[in-house]
């Protein structure tokens, strides 16, 4: 092992959003500081973000933005609003990457991508004087509180710190460089940590071999998901081991504690939300004569092949075809969901540092002075659609910001 201390070293442990931004702030501020990341380059989570076209953040009003984090939200109100999406979209212009609003309210590039933007990061990071040191994995503290590493060699390394700033992400696509292996570390240090979940994730459904092998890939659209009182329009996607989509990873939160809780959930599906149940029943009585049962739903209702077999895989028993029991059962069709997906497949994580037992208001470990965390490695989630991001975002700024007092109030 080899040692190399060194005075007013300033570490970020992350290449991702919130780590690249806490090191634009700290640099911005005359620090030097060096990113340390496992993989072998920078804001790869980034890259996978973008090909869907990086949502940064939304438009909606901030006090309706803000509550979209729930139980989070009061932890994070402060560094979003210190950090807003005005902020965050002026951080892009900077870059010579403007912004536009869609038609949804999502705010994106007006690249439409991720790489221009990451580029152009990097690119002044580096004018900054960033020190940019991929295939370094964090390890933790040796005991003489010493930053462990071990190198692109393999060989570990010790480097002393006056400051260090966490941001290795929450445990959801492992091979992007998220994989929750900090947990152990930080656990041993009496850090309070809540366990990792998946969230805006996938869920299991035990489908039928047949209904697996004709219907998987395909989606259901357009559909309306409700539990709990919370309601939610988009498509569903059919996979081998149950649904995935846009509008179930919103409902994702409350369907992954109730399973937690009891086993199961029961997500209700309007598979015709154009039509009421009456005007459904109409519609099946007037067609219903002389034709098949798939016939009927999809000539009178306009279900697609997707939808008849949803129908008919939920009621595997005979299914009563009289009208307006059929008009219900499309319009509020009940699914059995046993379990959530994998977190490796999930696009984000709930749980990690608690952030109301383990940190100041200026996201400093309590028991560790000197050491900021950010990011989703913090307790918060979020649904998809600029939520993420931002919080990732104003969270890497606002520890930056407190790291950097820290040092100001801590000159020795």
């Amino acid at each position: 092992m080899t040692s190399h201390p060194s005075l007013a070293r300033i570490v970020v442990v992350g290449g991702g959003p919130a780590g690249l931004m806490a090191a634009d702030v700290i640099a911005s501020a005359g620090r030097a500081v060096t990113v340390y990341d496992r993989m072998p380059s920078m804001g790869r989570k980034l890259l996978m973000a973008g090909r869907g076209g990086l949502n940064l953040t939304h438009s909606e009003p901030l006090e309706v933005f803000l509550t979209r984090y729930g139980a989070g939200a009061n932890r994070l109100t402060p560094a979003i609003t210190a950090f807003p999406p005005a902020a965050l979209q002026s951080w892009c212009e900077s870059l010579g990457q403007p912004t536009f609003v869609g038609s949804s309210g999502r705010i994106f590039p007006r690249a439409f991508k991720a790489s221009p933007l990451l580029r152009a990061w990097l690119h002044r990071l580096t004018r900054l004087g960033v020190i940019l040191a991929p295939r370094h994995r964090w390890l933790g503290w040796d005991e003489n509180g010493l930053a462990l590493f071990a190198g692109p060699d393999g060989h570990s390394q010790a480097i002393a710190t006056d400051a260090m700033l966490l941001a290795l992400g929450g445990a959801s696509w492992p091979r992007l460089g998220s994989d929750g292996l900090w947990v152990p570390i930080l656990a041993a240090q009496n850090i309070g940590i809540l366990p990792l979940r998946p969230a805006n994730c996938g869920f299991v459904v035990p489908w039928s071999d047949s209904f697996r092998q004709r219907f998987q890939g395909r989606p259901v659209k357009p559909v309306i998901l409700s539990f709990g009182g919370t309601v939610r329009q988009g498509e569903l996607m059919i996979t081998a081991g149950g649904l995935e989509g846009g509008a179930l990873y919103a409902l994702s939160a409350p369907l992954r504690e109730t399973i937690a809780a009891t086993g199961q959930a029961i997500l209700t599906l309007d598979l015709r939300p154009g039509l009421t149940a009456v005007e459904l029943e109409r519609r099946l009585l007037i067609s219903r004569k002389g034709r098949s049962l798939s016939t009927t739903l999809r000539a009178a209702a306009g279900l697609s092949p997707e939808a008849i077999g949803l129908i008919r895989e939920v009621s595997r028993a005979a299914i009563d075809q009289h009208p307006g029991a059929l008009a219900a059962r499309i319009k509020s069709l009940p699914v059995t969901l046993t379990a959530t997906g994998s977190i490796e497949r999930a696009i984000s994580t709930a749980g990690g540092v608690d952030m109301v037992e383990s940190l100041d208001g200026q996201f400093m470990l309590r028991t560790k002075p000197g050491v900021f965390v950010a990011g989703e490695m913090l307790d918060w989630e979020a649904p998809t659609g600029g939520y993420l991001l931002q919080a990732a975002f104003s969270t890497g700024v606002a520890a930056a910001r407190g790291l950097l007092s820290w040092l100001e109030q801590n000159p020795e």
